[in-house]
C-alpha cells in the first residue's frame, strides 16, 4: 500500500534552516508529482510547494519563494523540502502528498494520498 513517511521537522530559531524529508512507497515513485502542504494551527490546509515527476518543473506558494526549495531523488524515492530564512509564521505541521498525474500541483487538488506530518516550529 502507499507510504509516505515525513521527517526532519523540529525546532528552529527564527532565520534557520530545516531539511524535511518524505520517503514514499508502495508506489512508482518517479512516475507522480509530488507536492508539500502545511497546516498551521487554527488554520485550513495550505499548498506551498509541488515537483514534477522528474523533478524538472517546480512551483511555490508566493510566501515561501526563495527561502524554500523542494526536490526529489527518484532512486531514493524521496522527497524533500529545504527550508532556509525560516520565519515564525512557518510553524506548522508539514505533509507531502501524492499527485495522481506526472506533472507538479499548483494546489491540493488532484492528490490520493498524505502523510502523516511532521511539526516545524519556528520560535527564539
Amino acid at each position: 500500500q502507499v507510504q509516505l513517511v515525513e521527517s526532519g521537522g523540529g525546532l528552529a530559531q527564527p532565520g534557520g534552516s530545516l531539511r524535511l524529508s518524505c520517503a514514499a512507497s508502495g508506489f512508482t515513485f518517479r512516475r507522480y508529482g509530488m507536492t508539500w502542504a502545511r497546516q498551521a494551527p487554527g488554520k485550513g490546509l495550505e499548498w506551498v510547494s509541488g515537483i514534477s515527476s522528474d523533478g524538472s518543473v517546480t512551483y511555490y506558494t508566493d510566501s515561501v519563494k526563495g527561502r524554500f526549495t523542494i526536490s526529489r531523488d527518484n532512486a531514493k524515492n524521496t522527497l524533500y523540502l529545504q527550508m532556509n530564512s525560516v520565519k515564525p509564521e512557518d510553524t506548522a505541521v508539514y505533509y507531502c502528498a501524492k499527485g495522481q498525474a506526472s506533472y507538479g500541483s499548483r494546489n491540493m487538488r488532484g492528490h490520493d494520498y498524505r502523510g502523516q506530518g511532521t511539526q516545524v516550529t519556528v520560535s527564539s
